[in-house]
């Protein structure tokens, strides 16, 4: 008789998937009646709520896969059209990274990363790190426009030790993916809410990277308290793919408001006459680099 259990898939590498149960961990394979069929993407993905059969101890195979609350994709070209790879399915929130200095941060990147969380309709956690090597005022002057937008913000130092309880606090019990730029100090942060996972995910992610033709590793790592960090595999991942610029302004929260009183229904809020949004930009009520970082996206151009 078999035996049929719930699980999470924790990591997925060369076709097999290591799936966490209340019975255990299982390497599994997927049924070979889930391939069937024209696929435009993936048909399970790290983040995943699977049934399995157990077939040996330690060995499964995936038999269901649930249906996805959420996830983050990008677009691979294929010769049968575009295909749709899902980096992490069900995530709780999305962990963004930038620091105050060292590197300067690209709030332009952080604008359309938040577009893209926005579209998928998943959390956001915004991280200001670094705090230690600028004053608490010039953190606040670059990173407030976020709070004031009402997305999540904490100030952090992996330094000083500022702000890891608060973020531990966050991430407990979710399914939490980090992205940020190189050189924002990721690897420290992770380190100072768990010892040594930083390292972890970095050494998966070195291993992925070195060359063309290495195997993708995707995985989750647990932490103490509950909970998992999932790490990305790149910012350029993240494109706007498949958002129609006609629909932008939805994904800009002080925006959405204002677009019901534009004089056109069309509005590009760029150079039309009646432009509500302009109006409230000119009172003051729209920080004018989110207005250019809409701009930007909305004529296409790299932000």
């Amino acid at each position: 008789m078999e035996i049929y259990l719930r699980g999470l898939i924790v990591r997925s590498q060369s076709g097999f998937y290591t799936v966490e149960t209340e019975m255990g961990s299982y390497n599994c394979r997927l049924r070979g009646r889930l391939k069937q069929g024209k696929r435009l993407g993936d048909i399970v993905a790290v983040g995943d709520w699977v049934e399995i059969s157990q077939q040996t101890v330690g060995a499964g195979m995936i038999e269901a896969v649930e249906p996805r609350q959420h996830w983050l994709s990008r677009m691979a070209p294929t010769p049968q059209g575009e295909y749709q790879q899902i980096i992490i399915a069900n995530p709780d929130q999305t962990v963004f990274i930038f620091a105050c200095a060292r590197p300067e941060p690209h709030l332009g990147m952080l604008d359309r990363l938040l577009v893209v969380a926005e579209k998928q309709g998943i959390p956001v956690l915004v991280v200001a790190n670094k705090v230690d090597l600028v004053d608490t005022a010039q953190a606040q002057a670059l990173f407030s426009r976020y709070e004031h937008l009402e997305y999540p913000l904490i100030y952090t130092s992996a330094k000083s030790g500022l702000g890891i309880p608060e973020l531990v606090e966050k991430l407990g019990g979710k399914l939490s993916v980090f992205t940020g730029p190189s050189g924002v100090g990721k690897s420290s942060l992770l380190n100072s809410i768990q010892p040594g996972l930083g390292l972890s995910i970095r050494s998966v992610s070195l291993a992925t990277e070195k060359g063309r033709h290495t195997t993708v590793v995707r995985q989750l790592f647990p932490l103490e308290g509950g909970g998992y960090v999932a790490d990305t595999p790149g910012l350029k991942a993240l494109a706007l793919w498949d958002i129609h610029p006609e629909e932008l302004d939805g994904y800009f929260p002080e925006l959405r408001g204002l677009v019901a009183g534009c004089q056109f229904s069309d509005c590009t809020h760029v150079h039309e006459p009646g432009c509500a949004v302009q109006a409230a930009l000119r009172r003051g009520e729209v920080h004018p680099e989110r207005y250019a970082s809409y701009v930007r996206m909305r004529l296409g151009q790299d932000v």
